[in-house]
């Protein structure tokens, strides 16, 4: 099994909102290699962090719960919708350029885990998110790190 963070706005599509949903196909991904992780390493079952960017006083940063992959990779459909924001106009049928996996919900949190906390924690140095810059909006995580988290600072 492997283990993953997944970013998203939580303005546009948080955690109660896969919740809700129960599951919904992971879209709207334009870098190149978190497409990659999702089209070549992401497997049905590995459990993924789900954690909110661009926060607010509301909803700051931070992983708010756990999802999980419920689908092989597929074409982001919203790559050939003229009227969606993440189009892509090189992208042709039956030669998508952005592929993504649809995600479950698993659980959320009783309070989330903030970034400040995850740069504190010893435990978690080394996880992409605590370094400068990064920006990507997939990534992996060692089985240690996602257990410390899930294990240790959620509850």
């Amino acid at each position: 099994m492997n283990y993953w963070l997944i970013k998203s706005e939580a303005s546009c599509y948080s955690i109660d909102n896969l919740k809700r949903d129960k599951k919904t196909a992971w879209t709207g991904v334009r870098n190149y290699q978190a497409r990659n992780f999702m089209r070549d390493d992401m497997r049905v079952g590995d459990l993924v962090l789900f954690y909110h960017s661009l926060g607010t006083p509301e909803l700051p940063n931070g992983i708010y719960g756990v999802a999980k992959v419920a689908s092989k990779p597929h074409a982001d459909e919203t790559q050939f919708d003229k009227k969606d924001m993440h189009c892509e106009p090189k992208a042709k049928d039956g030669v998508p350029i952005w592929a993504c996996v649809d995600m479950a919900f698993v659980k959320k949190f009783k309070h989330p885990i903030n970034l400040g906390e995850i740069k504190r924690s010893r435990e978690l140095s080394g996880m992409e998110i605590t370094r400068t810059g990064s920006r990507l909006s997939v990534t992996p995580v060692s089985e240690k790190h996602f257990k410390y988290i899930t294990e240790v600072l959620a509850n």
